[in-house]
């Protein structure tokens, strides 16, 4: 089965239940170990990239990434467009809950028009690769004016065999709350789905905002590689 039929073989209105409960889904087993480690490969391929993060310069935490240049990778340019069509009908559905006037065009080329007319030409999927002791701090992924509300990252490499610790984790803060935080267990080729900044709760006065952010916890062992997948293009 290539990717494009299993993202639509997907159960979508439990993955939607699963954002709109926990702030996160997981798509498990997304790509196949052929497919993660054909991916991690590209790290060393300096041509493959416009850009590299060393964490540690910005305050980041510690470690590195690599933004992809244009034109993508086959399969990442295949996993974006396959999967914001997906999401794109959530995004809408949040932004209807929340009051928000913007809507998202089904396609995800049209999306990337709009950002290139806000002056967002630069490409943001990219690849992250951790060592021991590296880790990310919590942060959002938001870029410029125009922002797609849902990302995707996918976990490349395989727990307990390459890399120990790093998890992927999440916090949410609520409103006059404290921050609530979830650890999400991966193995390697799941996808999880979780919010670039805001989404809607249901309260018992009606649907709210909290904020989210995201980051790795200390990789204890090994290296670990992961897929960012992020919808909107960056100024």
């Amino acid at each position: 089965m290539n990717t494009d039929a299993r993202i639509a073989a997907q159960d979508w209105p439990h993955l939607e239940n699963e954002l709109g409960t926990r702030g996160n889904a997981v798509i498990e087993a997304l790509l196949d170990p052929e497919a993660c480690a054909a991916l991690a490969a590209l790290y060393p391929q300096a041509g493959s990239f416009r850009s590299r993060v060393v964490m540690a310069r910005h305050g980041f935490g510690q470690g590195e990434y690599q933004y992809f240049s244009y034109p993508l990778p086959q399969p990442v340019q295949a996993l974006r467009s396959a999967l914001y069509a997906r999401l794109a009908p959530i995004a809408n559905r949040w932004n209807a809950t929340l009051g928000v006037a913007t809507h998202y065009p089904a396609n995800h080329a049209d999306l990337l028009a709009r950002c290139h007319a806000a002056g967002q030409h630069r490409p943001t999927p990219l690849l992250l690769q951790y060592d021991e002791g590296d880790y990310n701090c919590l942060h959002q992924d938001l870029y410029g004016e125009q922002v797609f509300p849902l990302q995707v990252a996918v976990l490349l490499s395989r727990p307990g065999i390459d890399f120990d610790g790093g998890e992927f984790v999440l916090t949410e803060q609520r409103p006059r709350q404290q921050s609530r935080v979830e650890v999400v267990p991966l193995r390697q080729g799941d996808a999880v789905i979780f919010a670039v900044n805001q989404r809607p709760v249901n309260g018992t006065r009606g649907p709210y905002r909290v904020t989210m952010r995201h980051g790795v916890s200390r990789l204890r062992s090994g290296r670990r590689h992961t897929l960012g997948i992020i919808f909107h293009d960056a100024t």
